[in-house]
């Protein structure tokens, strides 16, 4: 059995198969990107929860205390717990802690 193809049909073929492989490519970058949106929304949806959880406990524990009145430094300690927490966070979130500077490369690979 032989097989005889012209040119044009050899060329027509490489051309599909590219075509093919660029089309599976862009739908791979597609799907890629969806998922990533998708990704990035759930942990956008799942950091506000527990924001919101955690303020509610916040609140619900400090208007317990000032509700059913007692100890003022059980008070003080109920309003300062919360300050103390958001002040460490935006100092954490506000602080830069490296400096990212370029690499420079040597030539020769090695360290010195």
């Amino acid at each position: 059995m032989t097989v005889s193809l012209s040119t044009t049909q050899i060329l027509a073929g490489a051309g599909v198969l590219v075509l093919l492989f660029t089309v599976w490519r862009a739908s791979a970058r597609k799907a890629r990107a969806a998922a990533d949106a998708a990704r990035a929304s759930a942990r956008v949806v799942s950091l506000a929860g527990r924001v919101l959880f955690t303020g509610a406990a916040f609140v619900g524990v400090q208007w317990l205390v000032i509700t059913h009145p007692g100890s003022p430094l059980l008070l003080l300690v109920v309003l300062a717990v919360p300050d103390l927490i958001a002040a460490h966070v935006l100092t954490r979130a506000l602080t830069v802690t490296t400096l990212d500077a370029p690499t420079i490369r040597r030539r020769g690979g090695g360290q010195r």
